[in-house]
């Protein structure tokens, strides 16, 4: 009998609730009667005037914006390098250059004989084709290396020992992509990166400098980033992604969150409460990133209220009246 009545309890109050629900449902959808008016300012930004009876049935929310300083980051995306071919070149270069050493003391060894008429012409001849062939080649290792991996790379003063590292994964040498077209107008200082494990922590990269090719599927701009502690272990071949901290100092401005913002003419838009019952529709740059939604310094200052709720209701209003005006 108890649990019949409890049973029955629940049942009514989830009635109640439904139909509650239904309710608020029935009465957001209710058209608005109330009046609403676009006008144009100086620079054609339009304005909408809602009364205050409307503004509560669309649901509006606002919200101040705080000012903010924010250090400009780009996302992209990576690979850790596999150092197997580096060391294979490393290791080329370093035996090339250590034949072409001993060809070349041989050589002045024979030219200190041949001095004393101790070694004969031919012998001082065939010396020196020798070490002449042996700087050749050894210079053509040089620049195998360096057109593969770069200055960057190719040119670290202790090659031995930084190769040795990433073959030991003590340190980690990945190459960030950019998108096509994209491209720094000046160096970055570092950058974070994460691998697509959900529990994977980020680490710290040092920019070494550009890749020496273009990225055949992404066609953008190769960066090599070197971390130096590869306490994540990050291994060959892993896909990451990256952060880039760009050059620079912090910039001034706000966060739009994603609510605030509608798409419209193929753009963002965010509206700014100016007054009790207007709102103006202002463009927001979708440039950068944040956890919590757009940061930008232009279209909207610190301190302006912008709708972060409803946001959707005021364009399909303002539209209304935007048939025959153009954007």
């Amino acid at each position: 009998m108890v649990v019949g009545i409890i049973t029955a309890g629940g049942l009514i109050f989830g009635y109640r609730e439904m139909s509650q629900e239904r309710a608020r449902e029935a009465e957001r959808e209710k058209p608005v009667t109330a009046k609403s008016q676009i006008t144009r300012g100086a620079a054609g930004e339009p304005t909408i005037t809602l009364e205050a009876e409307a503004q509560k049935h669309l649901l509006l929310k606002i919200e101040t914006l705080a000012p903010i300083q924010f250090l400009p980051e780009l996302k992209a995306y990576g690979r850790v390098l596999d150092p197997t071919p580096l060391a294979t070149l490393a290791a080329e270069l370093a035996a090339a250059q250590a034949t072409a050493e001993a060809s070349t003391l041989e050589l002045e060894r024979l030219k200190t004989l041949a001095a004393q008429t101790n070694a004969s012409a031919r012998a001082l001849q065939t010396a020196e084709a020798v070490a002449r062939r042996d700087r050749a080649q050894a210079q053509a290792a040089r620049q195998r290396l360096f057109a593969t991996w770069g200055e960057a790379v190719a040119g670290e003063s202790n090659l031995a020992e930084f190769v040795q590292s990433l073959v030991l994964l003590h340190r980690a040498l990945v190459q960030v992509n950019l998108a096509a077209g994209e491209d720094l107008k000046s160096p970055p200082t570092n950058v974070r990166l994460m691998g697509l494990a959900h529990d994977a922590d980020s680490v710290t990269g040092r920019f070494l400098g550009s890749a020496p090719a273009i990225d055949p599927q992404t066609q953008g701009q190769g960066l090599l980033f070197l971390v130096s502690t590869n306490h994540s272990w990050l291994v060959p071949g892993a896909a990451v992604t990256c952060q880039i901290q760009l050059s620079g100092g912090p910039l001034a401005g706000v966060v739009v969150p994603d609510t605030a913002l509608v798409r419209f003419d193929g753009k963002a838009w965010a509206y700014v409460q100016m007054g009790e019952n207007t709102f103006t529709r202002r463009r927001i740059p979708l440039d950068h990133p944040t956890a919590e939604g757009w940061f930008t310094s232009a279209g909207v200052a610190a301190n302006e209220r912008v709708v972060v709720g409803g946001a959707q209701m005021l364009l399909s209003e303002e539209r209304k009246h935007q048939i025959r005006l153009p954007d």
